[in-house]
């Protein structure tokens, strides 16, 4: 049986597209050494510029690496969004495609030629294989987005909103289930968007409603949410649920009036914190979000309008970024911030955030909390590594295990975890009993 390593960058949407791939591939076995792989495939990113150089780099080093009969196959946005500068500059990559074929990578490889079909591929039934976890899985609900953001290029090579049928992804759950998996994160480019392509408003209480009925969920929360999508209707959906987490994931890219509507991003600041207050007041609530900074327009008072805010507003998790100039978009003709002052700005919002972070972290000591345990830990073999059932897989954190009462732990199984301390960013914690 012959051997395929993937690479997959980038965001979890990309992940479930990589997985996509290897439950097409099932006539090879997965490697983790790329040396030994006769398959190379490369799922690339090419949101922002440090997401484009980090694809490159991966192309580049594993065509340097891979043994003499190898294919490398390079695919996913960076490849969609360059693929005529891609072709001619990477004379190292077999075989090319782009975000529309990727149920059709075992006929790539068979017949040995690109492909790059114009519509981006939308999950229906197809089968794939889960990575990284025995017992948490990522469910895409659609394809493309109908926002024009002014920083983001997205629409421009994913295309419209698609959403998937609703009763593609119940049946995609629940085989899921059948399998042992029992927590599920779904997303996509704009999930508060869903089914609105199809006429449906509110698509997303019509798949809480869906989700709630499968026996064998026990944990699921909404990434993307988009702020001029998202219904206080909604909102109060996810705090009824028994099944989905108050877990709220929205990034607000800005909070400044002046920057909301220079970036396009169709809601202002009274009707933002609106939204975040009804979700911070939610019981047991975890709020995550996302700012740009330096983007063309910025000056300091919105500068200083955003810290004040980040400052007062206890979000739990905070993700940065140094605006990005794309092509393709509104703001890429705008008068740029200099860099020396985006690297200012930044370097001031990250001591906020730590300190948010911390405080987010702090407030959790002594508290009890169900945990699923994930294997040893990021730390080493001294410790087992643990998820909170309300966090995202990966990106929220890491408790690690240092006692138990319980002497026989499973890797899969959830836990009554006592949180004791805070190590930096991570938390430590005792398993107390099975749930």
């Amino acid at each position: 049986m012959q051997k395929v390593h993937l690479i997959s960058l980038g965001c979890n949407k990309n992940l479930v597209d990589s997985e996509i791939m290897l439950g097409r591939l099932k006539n090879y076995s997965i490697t983790d050494d790329v040396n030994s792989a006769d398959v190379i495939i490369v799922n690339t990113c090419g949101f922002i510029e440090s997401a484009k150089q980090e694809s490159i780099q991966t192309i580049l080093e594993v065509a340097e690496s891979k043994k003499q009969d190898a294919t490398l196959v390079v695919t996913g946005c960076l490849m969609q969004r360059y693929k005529e500068e891609l072709i001619k500059e990477l004379p190292e990559v077999d075989l090319f495609t782009g975000v529309g074929d990727y149920d059709k990578i075992d006929e790539i490889l068979l017949k040995k030629t690109n492909l790059f079909s114009p519509d981006t591929y939308l999950q229906s039934t197809e089968d794939r294989v889960i990575t990284g976890s025995n017992y948490h899985a990522y469910i895409k609900i659609s394809e493309g987005c109908n926002q024009r953001c002014s920083f983001c290029a997205i629409p421009t090579f994913k295309g419209k909103l698609k959403s998937r049928n609703l009763e593609d992804i119940i049946d995609e759950v629940k085989k899921l289930v059948q399998k042992g998996f029992y927590d599920f994160s779904f997303l996509s480019q704009d999930s508060s968007s869903f089914l609105k392509d199809k006429s449906t408003n509110d698509g997303l209480i019509k798949l809480i409603d869906a989700i709630e009925k499968i026996d064998g969920v026990k944990s699921a929360r909404i990434l993307y949410l988009y702020p001029s999508t998202t219904s206080n209707e909604l909102i109060s959906k996810i705090i009824s649920s028994n099944v989905f987490h108050n877990y709220f994931d929205m990034p607000i890219q800005h909070i400044s009036d002046n920057m909301l509507k220079t970036m396009r991003r169709g809601s202002g600041e009274k009707r933002l914190r609106e939204l975040l207050d009804i979700m911070r007041k939610a019981p047991n609530s975890f709020l995550r979000t996302g700012i740009i900074i330096g983007h063309p327009g910025e000056t300091n008072e919105d500068f200083d309008t955003l810290c004040e805010f980040l400052s007062e507003f206890s979000f739990d998790r905070v993700s940065a970024f140094a605006y990005s100039k794309e092509e393709d978009t509104k703001a890429y003709e705008m008068e740029q911030v200099p860099t020396k002052i985006v690297s200012q700005r930044l370097s001031k919002i990250e001591k906020i955030i730590d300190k948010t972070i911390s405080k987010s972290l702090d407030s959790m000591i002594d508290k009890e909390y169900i945990v699923t345990l994930d294997g040893v830990s990021s730390e080493g073999e001294m410790f087992f590594g643990a998820k909170l059932d309300i966090w995202d897989k990966d990106i929220d954190g890491e408790v690690l295990i240092n006692e138990s009462d319980i002497s026989d732990l499973q890797v899969g199984k959830r836990y009554i975890c006592k949180i004791t301390q805070r190590a930096d960013k991570k938390l430590l914690g005792t398993i107390l009993k099975e749930v």
